[in-house]
């Protein structure tokens, strides 16, 4: 199986019942901090090391890399910062070198050694990770919602409770266990954040070919109005797994984390963590993580080839499609006919769909995976 990226080991720091229980008790001997929902997802995720090998927030030294060089400061590969930040007022509040029990609704669910304060620039951070500046792209947006400093230091999880999706989520600890249990040496990791379609099908099934076990890894949290809500993600694809693929051969497991829009950066990412659940193959198709007319059709896949070893496979899939004149799926690879042939997995076909309450083609989607999706009232995140 391979190693955890930065070959490290596993970053753990989820602390066991009694040192959790001695925190809990004592909270009036420590600086508490109310965190929003976005920051205890990340802070969980390091504690869980899905993040490994980061096992805290970044610093100054590892944040400025990440941005100019897409790297740790010891050089090992990682694209986006993961940061804690702080509106000015409330860091002149913290101290450099103490310890802060970090709480939500007053409840305590991490602990953090606060090793550093400091300022940055929101302009270069945007540029840097998304490509640009424009206040419309979410990801930007939420850069420029953060407040003006940034805190770094470790940090260990009290309350390692995910919330409603906690029963499907895959650590890389848990993974691990669980392919090798399966007796699986080659896994490979679908991600998503939309319900499957027949095309999305295909892909999946092409991977199986080659690969020992697939990991259906829907991404699970905070995401742009208009995407799909995770419940009606989630549905769908227990659905799929439980009624179409190989039953010993397909595992659904979701990724918390919220998504950031960063394109191609954002694809390395997702790479690094499916490397670390253990996978060792990473299907990158069109478009991922992208949103709008930012990033370019396949920029995703491209920026793979300037990076020596990610240590872990990826798969570039090509737009995949029904053809009328084939009788099958696939790619311009693989498929000679005209456009006026193919069905392609456009979202306006979902849309239509939904606003409708009509059923698409059985080419383009399964009628039980529509009406799983037609029987929510609304099911985009509002």
């Amino acid at each position: 199986m391979l190693k955890p990226h930065g070959n490290r080991g596993l970053v753990n720091s989820v602390l066991t019942a009694d040192d959790a229980a001695k925190f809990s008790g004592a909270l009036n001997g420590f600086q508490k901090l109310e965190v929003s929902d976005e920051l205890l997802l990340d802070a969980r995720n390091i504690a869980n090391g899905f993040y490994s090998p980061l096992d805290g927030f970044m610093c100054s030294e590892d944040f400025d890399s990440v941005l100019n060089c897409m790297s740790l400061k010891d050089g090992t590969l990682w694209p986006i910062p993961i940061v804690f930040d702080l509106a000015i007022e409330a860091a002149k509040l913290i101290k450099e070198g103490s310890q802060i029990i970090l709480t939500q609704n007053n409840k305590p669910v991490a602990v953090m050694q606060v090793e550093e304060k400091f300022r940055y620039d929101k302009i270069k951070y945007a540029q840097r990770v998304f490509g640009t500046t424009d206040a419309a792209h979410p990801g930007v947006a939420q850069v420029f919602a953060k407040g003006d400093v940034l805190i770094s230091g470790k940090v260990s999880v009290i309350d390692n409770n995910y919330g409603e999706f906690s029963d499907f989520v895959l650590t890389p600890a848990s993974a691990r266990k669980l392919f090798s249990e399966k007796g699986w040496r080659s896994v490979v990791a679908f991600q998503t954040r939309n319900p499957p379609h027949r095309a999305h099908e295909y892909l999946q099934r092409c991977a199986l070919e080659i690969v020992d076990g697939l990991l259906i890894n829907p991404v699970v949290g905070k995401k742009k109005v208009g995407d799909f809500k995770d419940e009606i993600i989630l549905n769908t694809y227990k659905h799929i797994v439980e009624n179409y693929l190989p039953a010993s051969r397909a595992l659904l497991g979701v990724l918390p984390q919220n998504m950031r829009y960063a394109g191609p950066k954002e694809a390395i990412l997702h790479a690094i963590i499916r490397k670390n659940l253990g996978c060792t193959h990473f299907i990158v198709g069109r478009d991922h993580a992208g949103v709008g007319n930012y990033y370019g059709t396949y920029e995703a896949q491209q920026i793979f080839d300037g990076i020596e070893d990610v240590g872990i496979k990826i798969l570039k899939f090509e737009n995949s499609y029904y053809c009328k004149s084939c009788g099958q799926f696939g790619t311009d690879k693989t498929c000679r006919h005209p456009e006026s042939e193919k069905i392609m997995p456009k979202g306006t076909i979902v849309r239509e769909m939904i606003k409708t309450k009509t059923m698409p083609e059985l080419e383009f989607m399964r009628p039980d995976i529509a009406k799983i999706i037609l029987e929510h009232q609304n099911p985009y995140v509002a």
